[in-house]
């Protein structure tokens, strides 16, 4: 059997602009991606502290260092500038590894930089 267990997540980020001409999907500073494991495309889940929406969509790296964090498309209507949010990803596991799996958490700062970081 499979589990469904958190694999990583950015914790408390704030979104840096809100595009809703865009395609659509998240634009994430690339060194988060990086720091976190979260692949180009890959689905994340989103949670915004201040109006409460959750959301999935997908993640696109942005300028590294910058602490971008933007809502791309329909998810513009999720959030604006300055809303705190959790990103949250995903991953199947079996039994044995569940039994082990601890999440990677990373923490920032109010502009996106990185402040502690959890051993995985």
């Amino acid at each position: 059997m499979y589990r469904q267990l958190l694999r990583c997540k950015i914790h408390r980020a704030t979104v840096t602009e809100s595009n809703l001409e865009y395609e659509g999907s998240m634009t994430i500073d690339e060194e988060l991606m990086d720091r976190a494991g979260i692949l180009p495309y890959e689905m994340v889940m989103v949670s915004n502290l201040n109006n409460g929406e959750r959301f999935s969509t997908y993640a696109l790296p942005g300028t590294r260092g910058k602490g971008e964090i933007i809502l791309n498309g329909p998810t513009a209507r999720k959030g604006v500038t300055g809303d705190m949010i959790i990103i949250f990803c995903y991953e199947f596991f079996n039994d044995d590894e569940a039994k082990r799996h601890v999440p990677k958490v990373i923490q920032v700062d109010e502009r996106n930089a990185i402040r502690l970081t959890e051993p995985a």
